[in-house]
């Protein structure tokens, strides 16, 4: 179940425990965000939010804006709380029922390692996916949202 990314209707709002907010342009995103439906299965536990969307809303998801959420992965919890990196797989996958799979990475010492080398993922993310640099992809979807007038309040970076 994907929400909008402009607005949750009420029902759903409350339904799901993590709203992720993933980029639709990133195959590696994309294949594990699907993975990730199909485990969610319909039960609504998970709000997916392609933060590539042109109506994208930073304000419908806790102010998190393109750049910020292209730079890492972020999710929201119910109550408005922002997590990002790896915290964000742990959680989605204790939602999910597959808690054990990053339950390594809550020691210490694991959790410091792959916090590392999730940020050199992150780093290097669009060069490894053979896409352009965060600063080519800003500078095209701003020009997309100026040509797109009508649009702007959902297109602010």
């Amino acid at each position: 179940m994907t929400l909008s990314n402009t607005q949750a209707s009420p029902t759903n709002q409350t339904s799901w425990k993590i709203k992720l907010l993933y980029d639709g342009e990133c195959p590696l995103c994309v294949r594990e965000v699907n993975f990730l439906k199909r485990r969610d299965a319909g039960r609504g536990l998970v709000a997916f939010v392609d933060i590539a969307d042109i109506d994208y809303n930073p304000e419908a998801n806790a102010g998190i804006d393109f750049e910020t959420a292209m730079g890492r992965i972020h999710a929201i919890l119910p109550d408005g709380s922002i997590i990002k990196n790896v915290e964000v797989f742990r959680r989605i996958y204790e939602t999910l029922g597959m808690g054990w799979i990053y339950a390594i990475t809550k020691l210490p010492i694991i959790g410091f390692i792959a916090d590392k080398l999730y940020a050199i993922w992150a780093d290097f993310r669009l060069a490894f996916t053979g896409r352009e640099d965060l600063l080519t992809i800003i500078a095209k979807r701003q020009e997309q949202c100026s040509v797109d007038v009508e649009n702007q309040s959902r297109c602010r970076m």
